[in-house]
């Protein structure tokens, strides 16, 4: 609904969720962007910090609770904890998180994992908090709209293409091109294409904008390898700093 009310001009802009650092990517949101043809653009991307929370209807205890219901993405970043404290509890997903809460006020023995804020949207008990496994859980949201913003000097650009997967090496060597221009890659997943089996869709995601000289060499070159390559967008990277473990660190003393 979000790239539909964006591509018919319905809404200005859309925000989707792309990625989870518990729980790896947003499938929903990389097999839309398959179907794009053009109509949608990445202007921005949004890091924000997930909590959930185990909802309830009033009075049902941890031992009443048959059934869980949430999104996917969410019963991943919770599943050791459901495993540890609801064992045997039927994992039940459901479109979004809201729709989960809405569910359990409704269905006896049924808990949502969600937002805390859904307990006072539907009128429900927060059974537990914080029971997402990892506690600095975030999601990686896109701004999504027409087009993209100019260059900012410290961007990102995410890529979409196809190779013909009966050339070996076809795909090393679309890559290839981008480490000749020192274009560092900062994300590759695949996806099925959908079109046979078998045959998949890669998304890449580099650094620099697609206006960029270098970034706009590199793309034409690559089509000489690709089936099908598509430009989703260029945005500022608004990426945390975070402790790699690589850094050089100073000596103990």
């Amino acid at each position: 609904d979000v790239f539909d009310a964006v591509e018919s001009g319905a809404a200005t802009y859309g925000v989707v969720p792309f990625e989870n650092s518990t729980h790896g990517s947003v499938v929903q949101t990389l097999d839309r962007f398959i179907e794009c043809k053009g109509g949608v653009q990445i202007r921005a991307e949004s890091y924000l910090g997930i909590h959930h929370s185990l909802l309830v209807r009033r009075g049902t205890g941890k031992g009443d609770v048959r059934r869980v219901l949430s999104h996917t993405q969410a019963l991943g970043q919770c599943q050791n904890w459901l495993t540890s404290n609801l064992p045997g509890v039927q994992r039940v997903p459901v479109s979004s998180t809201a729709l989960a809460a809405e569910r359990a006020a409704k269905e006896p023995g049924t808990a949502a994992i969600c937002s805390a804020v859904c307990a006072q949207m539907f009128d429900l008990e927060v059974l537990e908090s914080n029971i997402e496994d990892l506690k600095d859980n975030t999601t990686r949201f896109f701004i999504l709209g027409s087009s993209s913003d100019k260059p900012s000097g410290g961007d990102l650009t995410l890529v979409l293409f196809t190779v013909d997967h009966r050339q070996p090496g076809a795909l090393c060597d679309a890559l290839a091109i981008l480490k000749e221009r020192g274009i560092n890659l900062t994300i590759i997943e695949s996806r099925p294409s959908r079109q046979r089996n078998w045959h998949y869709v890669f998304f890449i995601e580099l650094t620099g904008h697609s206006a960029d000289e270098n970034v706009r060499g590199a793309l034409d070159d690559m089509k000489k390898y690709c089936l099908d390559l598509r430009v989703l967008g260029s945005y500022p990277s608004q990426r945390p700093a975070v402790d790699d473990g690589l850094s050089p660190t100073a000596p103990s003393t």
